[in-house]
């Protein structure tokens, strides 16, 4: 892996279209896009000063083994361009272990979350309603406590710089209707029991996850974004899961945890992230890759 924490990137060779929280997207034609996963760390939508080394190699290197394990499931938006063919030799370098090139597809207005465990902002509607968006579940649950099913929980896809809000089923079948409200209900949940049945078989709890779709030219869905990485899903050493508490986590939590100990009000800018929490961090990202690959 290269040294350099990459916070920011700049390519002469091509446009750019968006700078998110963590990622830099540029256009190679109409039909595909590059896509650099950084080293920026955001928590609570604040983006942080302090870089985590190798952060965006490690996430582009779990989320590619997820969607390779599967493809058979659903189709993603990968492609086999080269990266090489499209940026300078030194940037190629740079990027090659954090870069995807992908197909521009329209993409749908909801995070398409799954629960396992009620954890998270799940375990705060429970403990006010006895639901998570609109979905009654068992009385009595304790935090993290497994789930008898798992539960598809979307949220709506919010503008930049706002808070995703959990809605109910019947508002995403409003919004895109109910065939394809339906297909990514579906589809969600079994890619969520294949990840967590081998998470599992190696240590690993998946507590909860969100995958993001798309359409293509001929209206299928595809699966986009990240899927399954430390920063889209709660990871759990299931050696250390206990019922009745927060488990700790191999995932950012351990980051929000931290913050959450600060007098700080989730708004920038962002608190400084001392070196010793960066660099138990980027451990943390480190173990998940390894346990999951090998």
């Amino acid at each position: 892996m290269n040294d350099t924490a990459i916070f920011e990137t700049s390519l002469d060779r091509l446009e750019l279209l968006a700078r998110g929280k963590v990622r830099d997207i540029y256009a190679i034609d109409d039909a595909h896009m590059l896509i650099v996963t950084t080293d920026r760390f955001s928590a609570f939508d604040v983006v942080f000063a302090e870089p985590i080394p190798h952060k965006g190699e490690l996430l582009t290197e779990v989320s590619n083994f997820w969607f390779a394990r599967t493809a058979d499931t659903i189709a993603n938006h990968l492609t086999t361009l080269d990266l090489r063919d499209y940026v300078d030799e030194a940037d190629y370098e740079l990027l090659k272990r954090r870069s995807i090139i992908v197909k521009r597809l329209k993409t749908l207005p909801l995070e398409a979350i799954v629960r396992g465990y009620v954890i998270g902002s799940g375990w705060k509607d429970y403990q006010a309603s006895g639901e998570i968006c609109g979905i009654e579940l068992p009385p009595g649950l304790q935090q993290a406590e497994r789930l008898p099913e798992p539960v598809f929980t979307p949220s709506s896809k919010a503008e930049v710089g706002d808070h995703d809000i959990n809605v109910r089923f019947a508002d995403i079948v409003d919004k895109i209707g109910a065939d394809k409200a339906g297909q990514i209900r579906n589809k969600s949940i079994q890619l969520y029991r294949q990840a967590a049945d081998y998470a599992r078989e190696r240590g690993i709890i998946i507590a909860d996850t969100k995958f993001e779709f798309g359409v293509d030219d001929n209206d299928e869905l595809v699966l986009i974004d990240e899927i399954l990485t430390p920063d889209s899903s709660r990871y759990w050493p299931a050696e250390e899961y206990r019922v009745g508490i927060s488990p700790p986590s191999f995932d950012k939590q351990f980051v929000r945890d931290y913050l959450e100990t600060l007098d700080w009000d989730k708004t920038p800018p962002a608190p400084p992230l001392p070196a010793d929490i960066v660099a138990r961090s980027q451990q943390k990202y480190q173990q998940v890759r390894d346990i999951l690959l090998g």
